[in-house]
């Protein structure tokens, strides 16, 4: 099948959603699907504000529209809400082409802790970008219940995946961890104000906490808390190697859809603690025995200490990309169907 993938958020960036597509397009191609990527690599572009590391197609139109029309696609996935986005919704719709989107990013939350204004008031432009579409992908059960609350019914699951033969509980040690003061408290992701980071810096916690990751927090972050080791942005065999030399991961994002880290330490053996919030509660409720939940951080630290690091790579073994990939082509069969009409 051709499929057009069209997203805002690609390489180089580092983090979850990325990491997801390109997964995703990786696999379709080793399965024999042709896919086309229409992303911000390929069009002029601008820094995105306050997250100068994104960046942004500029009126990228008329490009979108000759890609598409070149490649003439049978499904159309449109993963974001920026301009790329947008601008294949647009040209969807004057085709009368079914497309699919995919809701990763709490942008209405986002834009409310940096402008003070009501989410409601974001949500009204999400809503308009996904009504028309076929399917709207979700990586959970609660964000399912949310989107149809905000009036997307037709939701379908897409769920996420860990890379098992990567982020496993044997391999070698992060020599930076090796001398540090047990037990070791690691934060994985972008360092931003979205993700909550301060709330664990701040938790009363013994040991020493470690953070994994870059972004526009990152100066005041190291500014305010020098007890706390910053490793910066780590890949593939050293960031599990992080992932395994932990005692515990902490998530202490209340804004996530999913929590991709989350699957990644628990995977290597590391148990999770996190805010009982959507996210962590459909990744963690599913799997008790792997991650301790609270509204106090350091109880659920100090809980997560506690548990099977056995128990948790068994939970992080339920999460594969070969299921995953399978859940976005059984996604995509609206589009294919209507058209094949």
């Amino acid at each position: 099948m051709r499929i057009a993938l069209v997203s805002d958020a690609w390489m180089p960036q580092v983090n979850g959603v990325v990491r997801t597509l390109s997964t995703t397009v990786a696999r379709l191609r080793a399965m024999g699907h042709e896919v086309e990527t229409v992303t911000p690599d390929t069009f002029p572009t601008v820094a995105c504000p306050t997250y100068a590391e994104i960046r942004l197609a500029v009126m990228p139109g008329r490009g979108v529209r000759r890609r598409l029309d070149a490649f003439a696609p049978q499904a159309v996935h449109i993963a974001t809400e920026g301009p790329l986005g947008w601008a294949a919704r647009r040209w969807c719709l004057q085709h009368g082409h079914a497309f699919t989107t995919s809701f990763h990013t709490r942008f209405p939350d986002y834009m409310a802790m940096r402008t003070g204004l009501s989410p409601s008031l974001f949500w009204a432009s999400l809503r308009r970008f996904h009504q028309p579409a076929a399917r709207v992908f979700a990586a959970t059960q609660t964000l399912e219940g949310e989107l149809r609350g905000r009036g997307l019914p037709q939701t379908h699951r897409w769920s996420r995946g860990a890379d098992l033969a990567l982020f496993r509980p044997g391999g070698p040690p992060l020599p930076e961890l090796a001398a540090l003061p047990r037990p070791i408290l690691l934060h994985v992701g972008r360092v931003a104000p979205e993700k909550n980071i301060e709330a664990f810096l701040s938790a009363g916690t013994a040991g020493t906490k470690v953070v994994v990751g870059d972004g526009p927090a990152l100066p005041m972050l190291r500014a305010r808390f020098p007890d706390t080791l910053f490793l910066g942005a780590l890949q593939g065999e050293r960031l599990a190697a992080a992932y395994r030399d932990a005692d515990v991961l902490v998530f202490p994002s209340r804004t996530d859809t999913f929590g991709l880290v989350m699957i990644e330490a628990l995977a290597c053996g590391t148990p999770v603690a996190a805010y009982p919030v959507a996210g962590p509660l459909d990744v963690l409720g599913e799997h008790p025995e792997a991650g301790a939940l609270d509204e106090d951080l350091g109880r659920a630290v100090a809980r997560a200490l506690q548990l099977d690091r056995r128990a948790a790579a068994a939970a992080g073994r339920a999460y594969c990309w070969d299921a995953c990939t399978a859940q976005f082509l059984a996604g995509l069969e609206p589009c294919r169907s209507l058209l094949a009409a």
